[in-house]
């Protein structure tokens, strides 16, 4: 099967050689809406294309990061599920969290990606090599962002920053052809 996604040279060439996926969860990985139950447990919707997303960049071996200032059980749950091992909860300051895997991965920013959709995010968006916001992020947000999906945080924003690293990688083609057969 041929693949049907296109993307500009250019914006490959800028996510060519990531190794590590830095990811947001509210508003990224979902709507950015906060629901609580009476108990005051936080509750989560999460978009399934974006969990097979970030299965698939596993499977070409981009190691996804979760690093978001909540943290609830319905995320560790799912983070868990999709076999994310590197997750930051309750996180503000996000670079130090970032810097932190990067030494753990023998990485450094040249080969970091990263998607977020507010100010919390930008000290690690601004230092990676690509950086991604969902098109209802902060304007501060999309405006350091070198691609800006079409789709909003929760809704498939994620899959396409997925998409993205995927086909730089030049694993696009053969993970697909790998469910098709």
């Amino acid at each position: 099967m041929k693949p049907t996604l296109n993307f500009d040279p250019e914006l490959l060439l800028k996510a060519q050689g990531v190794k590590v996926a830095f990811f947001d969860v509210d508003g990224v990985l979902t709507d950015g809406g906060l629901f609580f139950s009476e108990s005051g447990e936080s509750i989560k919707r999460f978009n399934s294309l974006d969990g097979h997303g970030l299965k698939l960049l596993q499977l070409a071996g981009i190691t996804p990061v979760v690093i978001t200032g909540r943290d609830s059980m319905a995320l560790r749950v799912r983070l868990q599920v999709l076999g994310i091992v590197h997750a930051f909860f309750g996180t503000e300051d996000k670079r130090p969290a970032a810097e932190k895997t990067l030494a753990t991965l023998g990485l450094d920013w040249s080969v970091a990606a990263a998607m977020g959709d507010d100010w919390p995010d930008l000290p690690v968006m601004r230092r990676c090599a690509f950086a991604c916001a969902p098109v209802n992020a902060h304007a501060e947000v999309l405006a350091v962002a070198h691609h800006v999906t079409a789709l909003q945080g929760g809704h498939g924003a994620a899959r396409v920053f997925c998409d993205i690293l995927l086909v730089a990688s030049g694993r696009y083609g053969s993970l697909l052809e790998s469910y098709t057969q």
